[in-house]
């Protein structure tokens, strides 16, 4: 069974460090479906960078809520509707949340816990709360979660709901309804109260629950730690249910819509009868069925467990976003039906590199979902398209254009009918112009709003974004030339060809400039001076779409030697370096750029060392924040032989697998299919004894180059490759 490979807790330690290498991969082990609107786990914390709400370094669980984001920073958000079983009178605030003070009280309701007593499987969790000696377990499916407590010693047993919480914030009004065993509500969170940045992000979204209780239960309802008069309804800014049972064993199952509360009633249909068995059945089975899209052979367990939790992490997000029915709110604030399943969580500049070329091959309706989603906010909105998308509202979050670069890319490759492509042509090109009026209304573009970056096509004292803006003129120039406009192709072209004008040959690297285009006064290549979670030195290669003219620019024998020496400096076993750096997006898929210079064997060697010393098993298993499916698409890539290294270039350069045999279903609705339904990677020796690729053959036919193309790959058939022990140059 392909589940069992999967172990969630790869990669939960989140900003507080006990270990020297390693860390800070921010995932939760929550109980989720592929891709499902539900995320529900335990939460360790409300507060610091832990933005998933759970840290492996943490000792105490303060509760359960029903959404999560994984692999995110910035302090994340969600965690809504947080449900902690006690026994006997608690405090009315968890003591771990550091968004909302005591009113009264000093030691809150959390319960120490041990992670020997943790189990986190694909589809399930569960742990035993020692406070309360109470076992607590998870399951999900797309629209709805439940809940199992069994209570293993007596006393009053009961559970709390915060209604109010949120991930870096808290929430700001409250409505509920109580009816017999069923809660149900309307909860509203504003950017004014925290959230995404702390809410700088501007994220604001209403959330809509129906819970049901297995068993007959009595309330309290308490605002700001404050007991309320009893009734069945209420509003407040604060507000907590405090539960009452008489059974050992309690089912607390809860649905959720961003739109109608009819869609989060309809949602507890996805779990009937409180048969908690069999939701983690069905769980379980919905991830056995994504994960056999991809199956290895090795004798590597670890590889394997490493693959399929990438796998695994891959599949989490973007999420669904609409109700069973596909109403959604639109970003417009008006409820619609959809065409499509609507999705959120698009960390743009992260996944554009990996996540969505690796989900182009595996998912592909999950990307023309998300673009489709990207259109039609920047529709709704009168925008770019969206560079950090959650709920529906575009974060800013990061730099460049990352919304434009997934949809050139999926055009690229013949996922967008001619519908799409114009209207999304539409906003992208009105972006690319710093169009600030259009028709008569106003837009808003990501680009800044210095008018030299829109004279002469650089960011002053920003090389980071200068150079993400120049790749997506290159794929605005590819949009252009889907729709045979000839004139926009080579206009956008020529601007992404200016990158070299950001070369300063005194320094002998990329460098920002001011505003009168002199270069800053930059001499250490390692600085970080306009540079986005990088240095000078590692920024300077990103030009993924003219690699060969960089090295020109360089001096071929010069940028040769400089990769081998940002690879040579790095450690890889590492939370952060300043050589080459795994743990931030701007240096993936480096290591495939010598391949591209016609020395596959380096490519082959540096991208094993960094399979085998940046990834490994356990919490600490990630070498920086997960990132939403990058860090771990980057790995499913690489251990199938392949990276695309350039956005809307449908080249996909080869590495050595870490699999002996790969089989990759195909979507007959998305792909040709035209030779199989299957892709196989077949190699003739062991990888792991058998580094470097000696022939590539395709169906038969030899490759006599070092890439494949997207075409190629899902026509379908076999990839052979001849392995050999010492390196061959092709």
């Amino acid at each position: 069974m392909y589940f069992e490979y999967v172990d969630p807790m790869i990669g939960t330690v989140g900003d507080v460090q006990t270990e020297s290498i390693h860390g800070g991969g921010k995932t939760h082990p929550c109980a989720c479906v592929p891709f499902g609107m539900v995320q529900l786990g335990p939460d360790t914390v409300t507060g610091g960078d832990n933005g998933t709400g759970y840290n492996y370094v943490h000792n105490t669980i303060e509760g359960f809520s029903f959404n999560h984001l994984s692999g995110i920073g910035w302090y994340g958000d969600l965690g809504n509707i947080q449900i902690m079983p006690i026994l006997d009178k608690t405090d009315l605030r968890s003591g771990s949340n550091e968004e909302v003070p005591f009113e009264k009280g000093t030691v809150g309701w959390k319960s120490p816990f041990k992670h020997e007593n943790e189990v986190a499987q694909a589809g399930y969790y569960s742990v035993l709360l020692d406070r309360y000696n109470i076992l607590a377990e998870a399951t999900a499916t797309e629209h709805a979660g439940i809940l199992r407590f069994t209570y293993k010693k007596p006393g009053k047993r009961g559970a709390i709901i915060n209604l109010s919480r949120r991930i870096a914030g808290r929430g700001s009004y409250q409505k509920i309804k109580i009816d017999g065993q069923a809660i149900e509500g309307e909860l509203t969170f504003t950017s004014e109260n925290g959230g995404f940045g702390r809410g700088k992000g501007g994220i604001t979204y209403i959330l809509k629950f129906a819970i049901e209780v297995s068993t007959p239960f009595e309330y309290e309802i308490y605002e700001n730690e404050a007991l309320q008069e009893k009734a069945s309804t209420y509003c407040g800014k604060d507000v907590h249910l405090v539960l009452s049972f008489d059974s050992d064993k309690v089912l607390i199952k809860c649905g959720i819509s961003y739109a109608r509360l009819k869609g989060a009633k309809k949602a507890l249909s996805e779990i009937k009868d409180f048969d908690f068995n069999k939701a983690k059945r069905k769980a379980q089975k919905l991830w056995e069925k994504e994960l056999s899209r991809v199956k290895v052979t090795g004798s590597n367990k670890t590889d394997l467990t490493l693959f399929y939790t990438c796998m695994y992490h891959t599949l989490l997000d973007p999420r669904s976003f609409c109700d069973i029915d596909g109403s959604y709110t639109g970003s417009d604030g008006i409820i619609k039906e959809g065409e499509y399943t609507r999705r959120t969580v698009f960390s743009g500049w992260d996944v554009y590199r990996s996540q969505f070329p690796w989900l182009t091959l595996v998912r592909p309706d999950v990307v023309v979902d998300m673009v489709s989603t990207l259109i039609d906010i920047a529709d709704e909105c009168g925008t770019a398209l969206p560079r950090w998308e959650l709920t529906g509202a575009d974060s800013g979050c990061m730099v460049g254009d990352p919304g434009l670069i997934v949809f050139a890319d999926a055009c690229k490759k013949g996922l967008f009918d001619n519908y799409r492509l114009y209207k999304g042509y539409k906003y992208c090109l009105n972006a690319s112009l710093c169009e600030e009026q259009v028709d008569g209304y106003k837009f808003f573009h990501n680009r800044p709003k210095s008018p030299v970056f829109k004279e002469q096509n650089y960011e002053p004292n920003c090389i980071s974004s200068t150079l993400e803006f120049l790749l997506a003129d290159f794929c605005m120039s590819k949009l252009a030339e889907a729709i045979d406009n000839e004139r926009e192709a080579e206009y956008f072209y020529n601007r992404a060809m200016d990158y070299h004008k950001n070369y300063n040959e005194s320094l002998g690297f990329m460098c920002p400039r001011d505003e009168n285009g002199s270069f800053l006064n930059i001499t250490d290549r390692l600085d970080t001076t306009g540079c986005v979670e990088s240095n000078i030195f590692q920024q300077s290669f990103f030009v993924p779409y003219d690699i060969e003219g960089l090295a020109k620019l360089f001096g071929r024998e010069r940028f040769v030697a400089l990769l081998e020496e940002l690879f040579e400096g790095a450690d890889f076993s590492k939370l952060w370096n300043e050589y080459y750096n795994h743990s931030n997006e701007p240096c993936h898929n480096l290591t495939h750029y010598f391949s591209v210079l016609g020395l596959d064997e380096r490519t082959q060697y540096w991208t094993r060392r960094v399979q085998k010393e940046a990834y490994r098993l356990g919490p600490y298993g990630f070498c920086g924040n997960e990132d939403v499916g990058q860090l771990s698409a980057w790995y499913t890539l690489s251990a199938i032989g392949l990276a695309q290294i350039c956005p809307a270039k449908d080249e996909f350069y080869f590495n050595t697998p870490l699999f002996k045999e790969i089989e990759l279903s195909l979507d007959k609705m998305f792909h040709s299919c035209e030779n199989s339904k299957t892709l196989k990677i077949i190699c003739d020796k062991d990888p792991l004894e058998y580094p470097y690729i000696e022939s590539v053959y395709l169906n038969d036919t030899n490759l006599d180059r070092n890439y494949i193309t997207y075409k190629e790959l899902t026509n379908g058939g076999v990839i052979c490759l001849t392995l050999c022990k010492t390196p061959k140059r092709r």
